[in-house]
């Protein structure tokens, strides 16, 4: 009989092989499934091929017990559903357990995302001209200026940023490139921190030691720099991109070129923002509208 890990590695290979799929969300796909490995083997269904519908259901009402967060839950049943599709496809199985699985109803919290004074407030907290200040001072600008994700910020290498064109070209989720306009300010930040620089190492952002920047850097200095500024905010990284996005459309700009910049392969998935635009619709429509 054909070991279960087998498989895992077989379908993880596909993913990294063919889908170009990044390192975390490969390691995501790898843990849900071992997760799902450990619980078979507690039940009488070692081989793939003995795997239904009903035991899928079992180890989901095992999760559910758990009280798993939902959009947890909705991704276990993702992997599940990759994977038996590509193991279907491979033909290792004649029909697929995970066709009926449904996922939960999952509750849509709109973005969180600052005004545009509280976001100069935060842009103008990095002082100094020594090297770290400078780097911080073109993070914050940079996320702002391009929406970009925090991955796609800390893989950005020095040769990806024409300064002259003012354009930054990153790898975004399934490695797809895109190329994403620079304001002024953030041109400036950038080409102040990297004149500064002397070190070889060819990626944009550095830590102390010259070693490539971490996301959970990011994070720390995101942190920082509130909790100094003592600002009554609760922001992450992400809430940069969340604020670029709500700020273009206040600001008249059309839903497929904030999709664009965005890098979403849905529409349907930037049209989240279009729902915290109301108090500029209203305003406008106050202003504007003879019966308002």
């Amino acid at each position: 009989m054909v070991p279960f890990s087998y498989y895992i590695d077989k379908f993880l290979n596909h993913l990294k092989i063919e889908k170009n799929y990044s390192n975390h969300t490969l390691t995501n796909y790898k843990v849900d499934l071992k997760e799902f490995e450990d619980f078979i083997t507690t039940q009488k269904a070692n081989d793939i091929k003995d795997i239904d519908y009903f035991v899928l259901r079992k180890f989901l009402s095992v999760l559910a017990d758990k009280n798993l967060h939902k959009r947890s839950l909705s991704r276990k049943i993702s992997t599940l559903k990759s994977f038996f599709k590509f193991m279907l496809k491979e033909g290792e199985i004649k029909k697929n357990p995970a066709t009926s699985l449904i996922y939960p109803r999952l509750d849509k919290p709109l973005p969180k995302f600052l005004t545009e004074e509280q976001m100069r407030k935060v842009l103008a907290l990095p002082k100094g001209d020594d090297l770290m200040s400078l780097r911080d001072k073109a993070i914050l600008e940079f996320l702002y200026s391009t929406g970009a994700r925090v991955s796609e910020l800390v893989s950005l290498k020095k040769e990806n940023l024409d300064l002259i064109s003012g354009i930054a070209k990153v790898k975004g989720k399934g490695r797809k490139e895109r190329l994403l306009p620079l304001g002024e300010p953030a041109l400036v930040s950038i080409k102040e921190y990297l004149d500064k620089r002397t070190d070889p190492n060819p990626f944009f952002l550095i830590n102390k030691r010259t070693k490539p920047l971490t996301d959970r850097g990011v994070r720390l200095i995101v942190d920082k720099y509130i909790k100094k500024g003592a600002l009554a905010l609760k922001i992450s990284p992400h809430t940069f991109r969340h604020s670029f996005a709500t700020h273009l459309l206040n600001r008249g700009a059309d839903l497929r070129s904030v999709q664009e910049m965005l890098g979403h392969s849905s529409i349907s998935t930037t049209q989240v923002y279009t729902h915290l635009t109301i108090d500029a619709l209203k305003e406008v429509y106050e202003k504007t509208h003879p019966r308002a």
